[in-house]
């Protein structure tokens, strides 16, 4: 019966999806807080058109939304995790058709949003609809916990499940917010990188000045400031700061060797990214790079003149953003501290230099023969027809550290995206193939947890 509405339905659920993908709900932008705000409570009146008990929650920042099934004594209880905010969209020249008017082209929805985050937990939402409408029992208690604040930290919802974390008390924790390693390849996530971000900022003179009669007597911030970030990272990519390294929990030779078995093709990576050729820290895999080990990164750098033409000046500052992607074992605080102590420690006396601390979380690891890692992997072997690999994913999500503290229950990362959907870039998209495969995945997902 479940498979029949799943087939009849295709259509509607993609224009659902496409309805979400509509709202410009950018929580990074203070002029799209309306937008935010009007998606959480399309999506409660949504959750409650299908029979699910939802409440908003607001707060500090942009709404929580809180959905549950009707309630079955003895079954366990799943927490569905998602984000209905988006990245910005800038810049928007890149774009081929706009980013709030989600289009369809080549089997593919475009739209910013359609695949971080709306498409992969929506895709759980329709499998629970599934349930509900063709009078499948429910085999599970199931409770969807969808916030508003991920791309700018889950300050919000950390506060939150601190909060209302012995209400909650779910059995498993589901989170479809990471990729798959390729569209023939499903996906179990067993771990994510921390993150110890910082901003750095270097100030000269009181004024910018002029380069011909003042250049060569002062420290010109700009410079100072690039050899600073130089001096934490050496040519063979590895991170020179003192104690970076002492913590990381290395692989296994047994990790090593599956993640040589993976099939992966650098140049066909290279060739996806934009870039002539791929490097990073010497003696180990472009995987292990991306998925274990960690990083010191410039996200970004200003200073001086930027217009048009030339204006001959020495700038009065420099400022940059960094961020440390961290592996288990690495504790965010003292990676924070090493490096302030690293740039203070090389910092000349000719300039004064100011370091922030950013936002910070610890990396996930999870095993893979726990009972909801072991019922995802049946779920997805039924719809793909093949067996799921397990992998890392090197990007952060802060909140599972919070889930973990405060919620209980086992968290099981099953991504639903591709490595080729643009996640934070121009033309994000999600292969609608995949979000039909996700629905199917979502339904037998339950069923395989109430084992």
């Amino acid at each position: 019966m479940t498979q029949a509405y799943l087939k009849q339905h295709r259509d509607r659920f993609v224009t659902e999806l496409k309805t979400l993908v509509h709202f410009a709900s950018v929580s990074a932008q203070p002029q799209h807080a309306g937008d935010c705000a009007a998606c959480a409570t399309w999506l409660a009146e949504h959750f409650r058109a299908m029979g699910l008990h939802a409440k908003l929650h607001r707060t500090k920042g942009h709404p929580i939304i809180i959905a549950e099934t009707p309630h079955r004594a003895g079954a366990p209880t799943v927490l569905i995790y998602g984000h209905y905010d988006v990245q910005p969209p800038e810049p928007l020249e890149l774009w081929r058709t706009p980013p709030f008017e989600p289009t369809v082209r080549g089997g593919k929805l475009f739209g910013r949003g359609a695949s971080d985050n709306k498409g992969q937990f929506f895709a759980h939402v329709k499998a629970v609809e599934t349930y509900l409408r063709t009078g499948t029992p429910l085999p599970v208690n199931v409770v969807f916990l969808i916030e508003g604040e991920e791309e700018t930290g889950s300050f919000a919802l950390a506060e939150f499940v601190k909060r209302h974390g012995r209400t909650l008390r779910p059995d498993y924790i589901v989170v479809s917010d990471t990729g798959m390693f390729s569209k023939d390849h499903p996906s179990i996530t067993l771990g994510t990188r921390g993150i110890a971000a910082l901003d750095v900022r270097v100030d000269g003179p009181s004024r910018d000045l002029h380069s011909g009669v003042f250049g060569g007597s002062i420290a010109n911030p700009a410079m100072v400031l690039a050899q600073l970030l130089a001096s934490c990272v050496d040519t063979d990519g590895r991170v020179t700061v003192p104690g970076f390294y002492d913590d990381v929990l290395a692989l296994t030779p047994a990790e090593r060797r599956e993640l040589a078995r993976l099939p992966f093709d650098e140049k066909a990576y290279a060739k996806l990214l934009g870039v002539p050729a791929l490097v990073g820290e010497k003696g180990h895999s472009t995987l292990a790079r991306r998925w274990a080990r960690p990083t010191f990164e410039i996200n970004g750098m200003s200073s001086g003149y930027q217009g048009e033409g030339s204006k001959t000046i020495v700038p009065s500052f420099a400022v940059a953003k960094i961020s440390c992607r961290l592996v288990p074992d690495q504790e965010p605080r003292r990676i924070y501290r090493l490096v302030e102590r690293h740039l203070r420690r090389v910092c000349p006396k000719s300039v004064r230099l100011t370091i922030t601390e950013g936002h910070h979380s610890a990396a996930h690891l999870s095993g893979r023969n726990k009972t909801g890692t072991q019922a995802a992997a049946r779920a997805l072997a039924r719809v793909h027809g093949r067996k799921p690999v397990f992998v890392r994913e090197g990007g952060s999500l802060p909140i599972l550290n919070d889930f973990k503290r405060w919620l209980g229950g086992e968290i099981v990362l099953v991504g639903l995206g591709l490595p080729d959907d643009n996640w934070h870039s121009p033309n994000e998209k999600m292969d609608l193939a995949n979000y039909q495969r996700g629905i199917a995945v979502g339904v037998e997902l339950l069923r395989e947890l109430a084992r």
